[in-house]
């Protein structure tokens, strides 16, 4: 079973930590039930203009997944996993993903009142189980690698049963951050706060987020697919109370991902 995929992700930024973790990772001998997985594709994804906006951009996005089995897995969804434990039942080791920033020309009214974001790349450390053959469970931890932000995940992803060709999924998360990121992303100076005739909002850590994704699979062919997702997330906390939410954005947020995929 795959890990929790929250988003498509830029892959030309995990895909050098990779390689450096193939080579530095020891590599015992695989089973042959458990071949090695590579797919490419693109397609395009439409998710919310900025962390708890009511808007949405639609992006053309590329489509990676390379997994070994035991080893090392790398996808533009799940990010960068290195297995350092890989037991029957729990699996864990190293963990990198990535952070969507704020852009100019997504925020609408909001620009030039707050401040752009940068994206970010994150490194820590994942834990899970799998529970059974369909169902799996873990958490995640990891940290900015060129700033002060924290996240804490839970998640959990259930195979449904297949519908003749179509496999698909279900998956709950639960997500929190630190006071740093928090402030980073929903956070409101007093300056900012003036111009925009709000109260300025400095929350502290706590949760943030709770998602729900349904993700389906269809082969095309013996080497092709379409794969999509669609996922529906809450804000929680001090996200969901700031301003930039409650007056110029949504607690609500919504995305999609759809991808034609060659498996090699």
């Amino acid at each position: 079973m795959s890990h929790h995929r929250p988003s498509f992700l830029p892959w030309h930024l995990l895909l050098g930590a990779g390689c450096v973790a193939c080579v530095a990772w020891p590599q015992p001998g695989r089973a042959a039930t458990e071949p090695v997985v590579l797919a490419l594709g693109a397609g395009v994804q439409r998710m919310p203009s900025w962390p708890g906006a009511s808007s949405h951009r639609q992006t053309a996005v590329p489509y990676f997944d390379f997994e070994w089995p035991g080893h090392v897995s790398l996808s533009t969804q799940d990010g960068l996993h290195v297995d350092l434990v890989d037991g029957r039942a729990l699996h864990s080791g190293v963990y990198g993903n990535y952070q969507w920033g704020r852009d100019s020309d997504d925020l609408g009214a909001l620009r030039g009142h707050i401040a752009t974001l940068a994206p970010r790349l994150t490194l820590g450390g994942y834990l899970e189980w799998q529970l059974t053959k369909r169902m799996d469970a873990g958490s995640d931890l990891s940290h900015d690698i060129n700033g002060a932000g924290a996240y804490f995940r839970l998640y959990a992803e259930f195979d449904l049963p297949a519908m003749g060709l179509l496999q698909h999924s279900i998956a709950v998360s639960w997500q929190a951050m630190n006071r740093a990121a928090m402030r980073r992303y929903f956070g409101i100076a007093p300056a900012q706060a003036e111009t925009l005739a709000v109260e300025a909002w400095q929350p502290g850590a706590g949760s943030q987020l709770a998602e729900l994704e349904y993700e389906v699979f269809l082969p095309t062919s013996q080497h092709t697919g379409l794969a999509a997702a669609i996922s529906w997330g809450r804000l929680l906390g001090g996200a969901a109370a700031s301003p930039l939410v409650t007056r110029f954005g949504s607690r609500n947020q919504l995305s999609e991902s759809v991808a034609f995929v060659y498996h090699l």
